[in-house]
């Protein structure tokens, strides 16, 4: 008996982490002491550049997204999933991402799986300005299937204390402005697989004519990095909070923000609920109310601001060519 007739190829395994290493290379900058390869990641902080600062970590998954990219064999998009979550997370708080460190778990490694899947977080870190710094690859036959894999990601980034953005100035009678999502993101793919096995109508790669691509293309399109948004918008008088809509839709996250006592008014009527939306409460015959809880419904991040900043809010979201709506307000509990 050896290692690899128990399911575990180390040979596989060393060559994989040779082109890991290669493509985290091109996320790295002057901070990078040392990358992938020793038992830890190295990255000197810039404290040169901050009065008073504060790290802000996320670590986050893409769930069962993973299932429909395993059956399309379509892998790279899970990389930007992985990265633009975490990323998103840590910014909505004020942050600048410092790096990013992940997880992959296989029944079986698949080399042009793992590939694509660095391709995509090395690309996703680059843009964002994050360093992929290290991470853990392993080859469990005995707890995965053979075609199975999971992945999860922890971003650490970094913000001046008084530049950090919590919603604790937010008030009665500020407006929320609710900025696209790219489609379901990676949040509500339990349910959206189960309405897939119960509909014929619904393969994966069949085309539909209102979402312009395939089901498939559809489900699997990345979640995208709400970055260059908040960056333009948080140093604004008057924005006081901003919510990356994730699992539990766009109530339960912008709630979190509320100081006691306040409450939100949405109008769901504000904004037009995309075609891939409409296909999946359709076929599903999900409730309304149920709609609401799970998905996003074409709205990735919530803006907070009083009125007056309105004006510029709008005019720096139109200069940024980012589809947007007044989704309601902030009121007295």
């Amino acid at each position: 008996m050896n290692y690899k007739t128990a399911g575990v190829d180390l040979e596989a395994s060393d060559h994989a982490q040779k082109n890991i290493a290669e493509l985290a290379k091109r996320t790295h900058n002057a901070q990078v002491l040392r990358g992938p390869g020793l038992f830890g990641g190295f990255f000197q902080f810039p404290q040169q550049n901050f009065r008073e600062p504060v790290l802000v970590s996320s670590m986050d998954g893409v769930g069962t997204k993973i299932k429909i990219a395993i059956r399309l064999k379509r892998y790279r998009g899970l990389g930007f999933d992985l990265v633009h979550h975490c990323l998103n997370d840590i910014m909505v708080g004020g942050a600048e991402p410092l790096f990013f460190l992940d997880y992959l778990a296989f029944g079986k490694l698949n080399s042009e799986a793992l590939t694509e899947l660095i391709e995509g977080m090395s690309q996703a870190c680059a843009e964002a300005g994050c360093a992929l710094i290290g991470g853990e690859t392993a080859e469990m036959p005995d707890l995965y299937q053979a075609h199975d894999f999971d992945l999860a990601g922890t971003m650490v980034g970094v913000v001046e204390k008084d530049k950090i953005i919590d919603g604790h100035a937010i008030r009665g009678g500020e407006v929320l402005i609710g900025v696209a999502s790219s489609g379901l993101h990676t949040n509500g793919y339990s349910l959206v697989r189960k309405v897939i096995a119960e509909n014929v109508a619904l393969a994966l790669e069949s085309y539909h004519p209102d979402l312009s691509e395939t089901l498939g293309e559809a489900l699997l399109r990345p979640h995208r990095s709400y970055q260059n948004i908040i960056r333009g918008l948080r140093d604004l008088e008057g924005v006081a909070g901003f919510s990356h809509i994730t699992g539990g839709g766009i109530v339960n996250n912008t709630r979190r923000l509320l100081p006691e006592g306040l409450t939100l008014h949405l109008d769901w009527q504000a904004w037009k609920l995309p075609p891939l939306f409409k296909l999946i409460r359709h076929h599903g015959k999900i409730e309304k109310s149920e709609m609401q809880t799970v998905f996003n419904l074409g709205i990735g991040l919530v803006i907070v601001a009083a009125p007056p900043a309105m004006d510029l809010v709008q005019a720096r979201l139109r200069a940024m060519n980012e589809p947007f709506w007044l989704i309601g307000e902030v009121g007295r509990a």
